[in-house]
């Protein structure tokens, strides 16, 4: 691939997805560095997710901030249930484990991608209506762990969501790096 939006298979990163063993610890780390505020988002409820194509229910927190244009996610996932999260490679210790990009349709784009014999691993939506997909880039010749790709649906949970965290980066003063909502 050459880069040119015309090749592209996905649109421009806006996140990187980190595992991590501690989110707190992972927060005040990145806040040291001066990311932040991180805002916490515990025990998430799915409308709908499938691992690996059949029906699963795990527990998860995530905690989000943005790092200019780039938005930093710290996940931990609370039980043992097999997803993403559990059998990447780097979950344990902690690790990049995927690659956010935004779309307008996830069920578009899987289409267009099953073309090049990109699949979803993990897909599903939110109780309040946010779409997403990983898909297994990971996996595919020559890749390596914290390869897979996260497309996230645009839309009004998302995009408010991702524009709060944006705004609240701006004007942040380092005080209060783990926001509870």
């Amino acid at each position: 691939m050459t880069g040119s939006a015309d090749v592209a298979l996905f649109g421009p990163v806006m996140q990187l997805g980190f595992v991590v063993p501690d989110l707190e610890r992972a927060a005040l780390h990145w806040a040291g560095l001066g990311v932040g505020p991180f805002f916490l988002l515990e025990h998430i409820q799915f409308a709908e997710c499938r691992y690996k194509g059949s029906p699963t229910r795990f527990d998860m927190s995530v905690a989000v901030a943005q790092w200019g244009p780039v938005q930093v996610e710290l996940i931990h996932q609370h039980d043992d249930v097999p997803s993403i999260y559990t059998e990447f490679d780097g979950s344990r210790a902690g690790g990049l484990q995927h690659l956010g990009v935004m779309t307008d349709s996830v069920a578009d784009h899987l289409e267009r991608l099953a073309a090049q014999g990109i699949a979803p691993v993990q897909a599903g939506s939110t109780a309040n209506g946010i779409n997403f997909a990983y898909v297994n880039t990971d996996g595919l010749p020559g890749a390596h762990p914290g390869g897979m790709i996260e497309l996230i649906e645009h839309g009004p949970a998302i995009d408010g969501f991702f524009a709060m965290v944006r705004k609240a980066a701006g004007s942040w003063d380092g005080r209060e790096p783990l926001r509870r909502l």
